[in-house]
């Protein structure tokens, strides 16, 4: 006795609309992450040189703090008064205690600028404050 019934084998094809689909996807994320990552570049900031021969690992979730040759603080493009960091980067440490903070300011922006943002971020309790540079150009 035969208890096999008719099995039509068909090969496995290959489909060609989800491979679209996630390609349609990854292009949308690498466009979305494109901008973001210019958003934060377009300010006309020279970040200093250092020798340093380590680069450090970006962490999620950063916040990169501008600072112009005048002094001015930007986040996202917005400017923002030294009490408003302070209660933006307070509420941020609540939320996150280890949140990250870089800190992106002109070569020639005046010491003071930098040391007011660093105060702010120690009086809202954020202690992972890292400062954006760039390797010395060789030649």
């Amino acid at each position: 006795m035969n208890f096999k019934k008719r099995v039509i084998s068909q090969e496995a094809g290959f489909q060609m609309a989800p491979m679209i689909d996630i390609i349609f996807l990854l292009l949308i994320f690498f466009m979305a992450a494109t901008i973001f990552a210019q958003w934060e570049r377009k300010l006309d900031i020279e970040v200093p040189t250092a020798d340093s021969k380590v680069a450090g690992a970006r962490q999620p979730g950063e916040i990169i703090v501008n600072l112009d040759k005048e002094g001015k603080i930007f986040v996202n493009n917005v400017e923002l008064t030294q009490d408003r960091l302070e209660s933006l980067l307070g509420q941020v440490a609540k939320m996150f205690p280890d949140q990250p903070v870089i800190i992106r300011a002109d070569a020639k922006t005046y010491h003071e600028s930098v040391i007011a943002v660093l105060d702010i971020c120690r009086r809202v309790d954020i202690r992972n404050v890292s400062f954006a540079t760039l390797p010395e150009k060789k030649g």
